[in-house]
């Protein structure tokens, strides 16, 4: 049995071709984990050669010696044993038996560890499948490591990432592309590992802003993933066909298209059919099933970029604890969830009624439902709001009241076909706050970049206060465009 376990002939004949051929440690470095290797002394030199690669020194005998009599660790006889093995040619054969017996020690590991927490802990079931299919999904992901990060591991990181920024040509861009080119300036994309709240009150857009995002990654190869909780999927993909071919959605919904229209529908289908676009409609869900399917989606399909929820006060609490309680443990699942996986994920938010009482409609932060909890796990938090919607309401009540009366109502509304629209920045951890102003094709429920900006337009941007990311968004007169 143990001979499944381990392979110390092979795990020499690794080490030995890195100390006689270090131009191959790159690629072996990406490949291989310390506690891939069985044998304690082969985790130590492989720990100490990813140190000498940090340092930019040579990983050879002498170096290794060295850097060994450091940590404490040095054992002459096993560092004999591993210059003495043969170096070999085929590293990827190799590699591959290591990694096959690692992942054999680590499900093991984890029968014991589903035994304790089942039986000595006496955990409900639905916490231990949660927990069995994080550890299988960090398991199958390769996604091991120490439970702490030192100094020279954190600055060599660091160090990497600012030379891919470079790389990119001082890109704004540096997350998730949000689809906008002005949000993209203020958010840099929404990074890997955030939970980004888009709120808003009904009817304000925020289903239709967040499939402009999704219709701006899928057609650049990207895959998302998007449950659906109020919506049919069938519905999301008229909205999507709608964005992309431009025929009103009204039009689609009926089939009332000319030659033309129809000839754009089908090839946006050809297109859609390549989609990478996953989407549960299922409509009723809890943070434990969301987490299972996006985990199981994530392992199928690496290319997920990002996942969406649409929306949060629909998922289903757990237990009968307060409602308050179930949304607090669903914003901090989501978080959780966000940076295990290290996708952003989006989940769209209802507001308060409360602001519209208010002259100034625009939301603040303290507008959003069961907002403590929220406000506290989101890095980004966008409202999506557009002054027509409260201009159309106030003009319909107007008119209800003079018939009441029995007056003549003469209308002074003007429904337009675009419409301005703000999306405001409420928080955001790493970045401003502030507004980005946008243009809502109501026919096609289609958000797009204000032309104004093109004009030289700047955005109004308010510094964010490092000591209280959670602060509420000042109440600024924006004029409209």
């Amino acid at each position: 049995m143990q001979d499944n376990l381990y392979n110390l002939a092979f795990e020499r004949s690794i080490l030995s071709s890195i100390v006689f051929e270090p131009s191959q440690f790159d690629e072996l470095s990406s490949q291989l984990k310390v506690d891939d290797f069985y044998l304690p002394a082969h985790q130590d030199i492989y720990q100490a050669m990813l140190k000498l690669m940090q340092k930019d020194q040579p990983i050879d005998e002498e170096f290794i010696k060295k850097e060994l009599i450091i940590l404490k660790k040095f054992d002459e006889q096993v560092l004999l044993e591993i210059l003495a093995a043969n170096p070999i040619s085929n590293t990827k054969a190799y590699v591959d038996e290591i990694k096959d017996k690692s992942l054999k020690r680590h499900l093991l590991t984890l029968t014991t560890e589903i035994k304790r927490v089942t039986v000595e802990e006496e955990l409900p079931s639905a916490d231990v499948v949660d927990i069995v299919e994080k550890k299988l999904y960090e398991i199958t992901q390769d996604n091991q490591s120490s439970d702490f990060k030192d100094a020279p591991k954190m600055t060599f990181d660091t160090m990497e990432y600012i030379k891919e920024m470079k790389a990119r040509g001082n890109s704004v861009l540096v997350g998730v592309d949000t689809g906008f080119h002005e949000l993209n300036k203020m958010t840099t994309g929404f990074g890997k590992g955030d939970l980004v709240i888009v709120a808003a009150r009904p009817a304000m857009g925020k289903t239709s802003f967040i499939l402009n995002t999704v219709n701006s990654l899928i057609q650049n190869g990207k895959g998302v993933a998007f449950f659906s909780l109020e919506m049919p999927a069938e519905q999301l993909m008229l909205r999507l066909l709608s964005i992309q071919t431009s025929i009103p959605l009204q039009k689609l919904r009926v089939g009332d298209m000319d030659d033309q229209q129809w000839s754009n529908l089908n090839g946006a289908i050809d297109r859609m059919n390549s989609a990478k676009l996953f989407v549960d409609d299922q409509g009723s869900v809890n943070i434990n099933q969301l987490r299972s399917k996006l985990r199981k989606l994530k392992n199928q399909h690496p290319e997920i970029e990002i996942a969406v929820i649409d929306y949060l006060q629909i998922m289903q609490g757990i237990g009968s604890q307060d409602r308050h309680l179930q949304v607090s443990e669903i914003s901090r699942g989501l978080k959780m969830l966000a940076r295990e996986l290290e996708i952003p994920i989006v989940a769209l938010s209802q507001l308060n009624r409360g602001l519209e009482s208010r002259n100034d409609k625009r939301p603040m932060l303290s507008d959003i439902r069961e907002s403590g909890s929220i406000e506290q796990d989101a890095d980004i938090i966008l409202f999506v709001y557009r002054d027509d919607v409260y201009l159309y309401k106030e003009e319909k009540e107007r008119e209800k009241a003079a018939k009441a009366e029995g007056k003549e109502f003469v209308s002074q509304y003007v429904e337009k076909e675009e419409e301005d629209a703000e999306i405001i920045i409420g928080k955001q951890r790493n970045g401003p706050t502030g507004h980005v102003k946008l243009v809502f094709q109501k026919k096609l429920t289609r958000f797009v970049d204000a032309p104004s900006y093109a004009a030289g337009i700047e955005t109004v941007y308010e510094s964010v206060d490092t000591r209280s990311a959670t602060m509420d968004v000042p109440q600024v007169d924006i004029p409209v465009l």
